[in-house]
């Protein structure tokens, strides 16, 4: 079978390609040039047919395995450390040193 054939064959069980082509979004030029390149490889299709791919869920696995969680620890502490410093600033009363009384116009300095 030739690639063309192949291409066809790959349109027909995957419709979603039709509507892009159909509203303007691609043409079947772009889309076989990708199929000519990549084959029915599902990450270069998943774009447009919306495929979820099984090495996402494992690369995310495997990012979650080398999170550093004392580090993580370290740094929510700091941020409450941090924000306890804050409140403390916003929630401090202040303190009247003395309570002003005006001087009497009559009077001068030290008088």
């Amino acid at each position: 079978m030739s690639k063309k054939e192949e291409f066809k064959q790959f349109v027909k069980k995957n419709p979603k390609l039709v509507k892009y082509v159909k509203s303007g979004e691609s043409n079947w030029q772009k889309f076989y040039e990708i199929y000519d390149l990549y084959g029915e490889d599902e990450n270069a299709w998943k774009e447009y047919l919306g495929v979820a791919t099984t090495v996402g869920t494992l690369d995310m696995l495997s990012w979650l395995k080398n999170i550093n969680l004392d580090s993580v620890q370290s740094g929510v502490a700091n941020i409450q450390k941090m924000l306890g410093m804050v409140q403390e600033l916003t929630n401090k009363e202040e303190k009247p040193n003395q309570e002003y009384k005006p001087r009497p116009v009559y009077k001068h300095f030290e008088d």
